[in-house]
């Protein structure tokens, strides 16, 4: 059930992430006197509709992203518009088609609302404001992550889950197979928020977390433990049982151990202001990084898929695998403070993402108009200086063909992530 309600969650998290990311656009586009006709969450088929003033708001079937429709995206040709001729070539061809059908939107009423009208510092903003967005509500929760829940400082002697049964080290999930026999702190009567004050004997102070857990992997048989429990004190006897645990020296080495079956309370500490703003800085530049390795990530992608290649944990994922993550979070068999920490800064850093991706320099990406209209300013600049007429607004149109490619290349990417997502998915088990 949790497992469902995580994945549920973190997909409306997505979702809400595209229609944030439109929304800068949106109403940045609306400030400058852009006509808005369009503004949907998703591609292909509508699902719902419905419009508001000048603009139809809804849904669509395919979950990929978002869009919202400006008219005049593309600049007329120098002169006069296209009439019914057009050229013949492949590119030549849908550059005319592609211009032809941005004049064709624009009513006479909405001349001068075009996007290509406005000044490029206003279209420079327009479309930065969707990535913006992003970057935005990555502040947003990580600040409630960091400044609101804090940072795992350390744990104490209070028990935050005890386990219900015991499983294999290689288990998929932490539900108890038929059969599987309790946990020592089960069978013992353990309860969260009860707090251990003494082993064997030996007193523990509430910080002391770290020397109680080498004392019961040392410890064999039934031993004693004096818990507090609603104000008073009591002995529990749990017989340990000898297992394969993770080394507490080395996180990637296995130690043969004593084994009770019941987890910490974990401290948090709040941070500071600063320290949100030094874990985006981290995590832009991670991201960043990451960006530059996709394209030679998608070989071992593809061998995953086809050629049945272990999944590279470090590579990329898709929208199914990102939200089956956070469904694994909500069902891990952590403290819900972990759980929900993990699933914020999943979040997070999926808007990072949005917020690099959409900033790179080719179309459709908003990046693809951000740096034309960067371009045709310093066009204008330098002409201005030189005592030339203005050279008008960059033909945007010739970087269709562009576009296109990019598109078909973009769909096939998230064609092949979403299949090694359903049948080679990344895990954090």
């Amino acid at each position: 059930m949790m497992t469902v309600l995580g994945i549920v969650l973190f997909f409306l998290g997505i979702l809400f992430s595209v229609f944030w990311h439109e929304l800068g656009h949106f109403t940045t586009a609306k400030w400058f006197g852009i006509k808005v006709p369009e503004f949907f969450v998703g591609f292909g088929r509508t699902v719902w509709s419905r419009k508001r003033g000048e603009t139809e708001f809804g849904l669509k079937a395919i979950p990929l992203g978002g869009y919202i429709r400006m008219i005049g995206m593309i600049p007329p040709a120098k002169g006069e518009l296209l009439g019914s001729s057009r050229r013949t070539g492949p590119f030549q061809g849908l550059i005319d088609d592609v211009r032809r059908q941005s004049a064709d939107e624009v009513r006479p009423e909405d001349a001068d609302r075009q996007f290509y009208l406005r000044a490029p510092w206003k279209r420079v903003i327009v479309m930065f404001a969707g990535p913006f967005m992003n970057l935005v509500l990555a502040v947003v929760l990580f600040a409630v992550l960091l400044m609101g829940i804090g940072t795992p400082t350390g744990a104490n002697t209070t028990v935050s889950a005890v386990s219900a049964c015991v499983v294999s080290a290689d288990a998929k999930t932490q539900d108890c197979p038929p059969g599987a026999p309790p946990t020592p702190a089960a069978a013992a009567g353990f309860l969260p928020g009860d707090r251990i004050v003494a082993f064997q004997g030996v007193s523990y102070a509430p910080s002391d977390w770290s020397k109680l857990q080498v004392a019961i992997r040392a410890a064999t048989g039934t031993v004693d433990v004096t818990v507090e429990r609603n104000g008073q004190q009591r002995t529990l006897t749990p017989t340990l049982i000898t297992t394969d645990l993770p080394s507490l020296t080395d996180p990637n080495a296995t130690v043969r151990a004593s084994f009770l079956g019941l987890s910490p309370v974990t401290v948090y500490e709040q941070q500071s202001i600063g320290a949100v703003f030094g874990q985006i800085g981290d995590i832009i530049g991670r991201t960043g990084q990451a960006l530059v390795q996709l394209p030679q990530r998608v070989p071992a992608l593809f061998g995953s898929v086809f050629l049945g290649e272990q999944r590279d944990i470090n590579g990329p994922i898709g929208i199914v695998g990102a939200s089956r993550i956070g469904g694994e979070v909500l069902a891990a068999d952590a403290p819900p403070l972990v759980e929900w920490s993990i699933f914020l800064q999943l979040l997070a850093g999926l808007n990072i993402s949005l917020f690099l991706f959409n900033l790179l320099p080719i179309p459709p990406l908003d990046g693809g108009q951000i740096f034309p209209a960067i371009w045709e300013a310093i066009r204008r600049r330098i002409a201005a200086a030189r005592g030339k007429p203005d050279p008008g607004p960059v033909d945007v149109a010739r970087l269709m063909p562009v576009a296109y490619v990019v598109a078909v290349v973009f769909i096939a990417f998230s064609g092949l992530l979403f299949i090694a997502d359903i049948i080679n998915p990344v895990t954090i088990s």
